[in-house]
């Protein structure tokens, strides 16, 4: 006979939170040797595929996957400069900013300004009157009673995913980040070297590949944004997830019930640096990438973590707006028709 685990319900005590923050600390441990080899075994795999699809043009059976690979490696470097804003690969955080700076040009977004955007992000996170600081706005229920057609039919096209994982992450990654939002706090001369940075890495790959090049980096940053945007989604958009207001708003349960904990497989986990292991990342920033599914895998053996899986994860495109009295992520409501009379009526 087993013991039943206890569950991370919305019924968050204080004893469960504190037990669990413990548990996380022994997860924080720095290792620069391992950090290292996930940094640049992650560039390594970045420009090997990237040299690899020039060398195999025009052929698409062989262009196409290097492409992906080199998409997902790219999302890699994403993460792991994610991880160095938190000052959580190396040990000394010195090493984490100049790393963070390193990756900036391949990752299209500037160091310091992600850190600071991130950073509110986890301030916020949960806060239904600080929804400018997420990635993805959310309607609630009740602004959408209210909301005129033209303000709908603008919520509908930005949470339509066949809209926003395309052309939302090209908007974003190519565009937006030439001057993300709070540019102008974190000084303008550090997001101007970076755009200059990334204009002579798009120039070096012309001068030695041509627009053959060009087109398979292009390429890749499109597959890039796909996934970057998709994983973006699902960290905070699910059905179970949390919002709520102060004072009431409690943020351990926002990181652990906020954020997901996404099981899409070993190789999934690997291609993204864990980074789908978001609620034990919410919950104490300081684990580095490397160290968070074995941390989340330890917490299930003594937790009910929710987690969820491919069917879900498709599922949860299909809601769109917060219900603060069901507390839940639900589609948008159905068209209300009247009642059809008959003569006798």
């Amino acid at each position: 006979m087993t013991t039943a685990r206890p569950q991370i319900t919305p019924a968050y005590r204080r004893e469960a939170e504190r037990e669990i923050r413990a548990f996380t600390r022994d997860w924080t441990d720095r290792d620069d040797r391992i950090a290292l080899v996930s940094y640049f075994g992650t560039f390594l795999v970045y420009f090997l595929t990237l040299y690899l699809a020039v060398l195999a043009w025009p052929n698409p059976l062989l262009v196409v996957p290097l492409v992906v690979i080199n998409a997902f490696s790219g999302v890699r470097l994403y993460v792991l400069q994610h991880d160095c804003g938190h000052a959580s690969l190396f040990a000394k955080k010195h090493h984490n900013d100049i790393a963070g700076h390193g990756l900036s040009v391949f990752t299209l977004t500037p160091y310091r300004v992600m850190q600071f955007n991130h950073n509110e992000h986890h301030s916020h996170l949960g806060n239904l009157d600080e929804r400018h600081t997420t990635e993805v706005f959310t309607m609630t229920l009740s602004e959408w009673q209210g909301s005129g057609f033209w303000k709908r039919l603008w919520y509908r096209l930005y949470r339509n995913p066949f809209i926003m994982i395309p052309i939302g992450g090209l908007l974003t990654y190519v565009f937006a980040y030439r001057w993300p939002k709070n540019s102008s706090k974190i000084g303008a001369a550090m997001v101007l070297a970076h755009n200059l940075g990334l204009a002579a890495w798009v120039g070096a790959i012309w001068w030695f590949a041509g627009v053959p090049g060009l087109i398979i980096y292009a390429g890749t940053v499109f597959v890039a944004g796909c996934i970057g945007v998709f994983l973006v989604y699902l960290q905070h958009n699910f059905e179970d997830t949390y919002w709520d207001r102060k004072p009431e708003l409690n943020p351990a349960r926002a990181a652990l019930q906020g954020s997901s904990a996404l099981d899409l497989g070993w190789w999934w986990d690997l291609a993204v640096a864990n980074i789908t292991y978001h609620d034990i990342h919410h919950f104490n920033a300081n684990i580095p990438s490397y160290r968070l599914r074995r941390c989340h895998l330890a917490l299930r053996k003594k937790y009910d973590v929710q987690t969820i899986r491919w069917p879900e994860a498709i599922r949860s495109f299909t809601l769109k707006l917060w219900d603060e009295e069901a507390e839940r992520l639900v589609p948008y409501p159905r068209r209300q028709t009247e009642p059809t009379l008959t003569p006798a009526e």
